[in-house]
């Protein structure tokens, strides 16, 4: 059995502006900063082996900040970067429903199959999202794995973890520095628990699909 913290980067810029990153590289803003170094303090008790990160430079400054506490390198993992969305990345959601609303539509009907261009579909991002995460529990059975990443990947993970499809309407958060608790029985995922953002002491924790605000976590009783 692996335990798994999966956590999501803090805040950008972008995040706030609803701008759609994808695979373009923007740094945590101020408060990602400070989101960031209240995770690292609250897990710096805990016992952590490796950590893995997406290669973006937000994933790796949110992932060092709860290295740091540990004396532990980061290992960058393609694997776990966000969703490649092509044409639309760098664009507002309102902009992208306004310029090319069939790619709007198939993104938040979640589409499976579409593919923008120059970019990813869902299933194929599920796929390499799921794989590089069961590539990396594997290697590490008996241990405590960090993978920090993006609010795609935290979906998918999500999803995999519960046997929900793809295409399901999303239903949970995808928090910034987020923390959610997942094992691997080195078949397959379970969830833990969920979303907590417990560390950053009443502070707003974004999810900028949807707007919401930090819900009460979800554990497992």
């Amino acid at each position: 059995m692996a335990n798994i913290l999966l956590i999501r980067h803090g805040e950008t810029d972008w995040n706030k502006e609803k701008r759609l990153q994808g695979h373009l590289d923007i740094g945590l803003n101020d408060t990602g900063v400070e989101q960031a170094k209240l995770l690292g303090k609250i897990l710096a008790a805990e016992k952590i082996d490796p950590a893995y990160s997406s290669d973006f430079s937000i994933a790796l400054a949110t992932a060092n900040a709860v290295a740091t506490h540990h004396e532990l390198a980061v290992y960058l993992d393609k694997s776990l970067r966000e969703r490649c969305y092509g044409e639309i990345e760098g664009m507002t959601y309102a902009e992208i429903e306004q310029n090319l609303p069939e790619n709007h539509k198939a993104w938040h009907g979640r589409n499976a199959d579409f593919r923008p261009q120059g970019g990813e579909s869902l299933r194929d991002f599920y796929s390499r999202v799921v794989d590089g995460a069961t590539r990396i529990s594997k290697a590490h059975l008996g241990q405590t794995i960090v993978m920090v990443a993006h609010g795609g990947v935290l979906d998918c993970m999500y999803r995999a973890a519960t046997d929900m499809t793809i295409e399901a309407p999303r239903h949970f958060d995808l928090l910034n520095t987020s923390l959610n608790r997942l094992t691997f029985d080195g078949e397959r995922f379970h969830l833990v628990s969920w979303g907590d953002v417990s560390h950053l002491n009443n502070q707003e924790a974004m999810d900028e699909l949807d707007g919401s605000k930090p819900s009460v976590p979800w554990s497992l009783p």
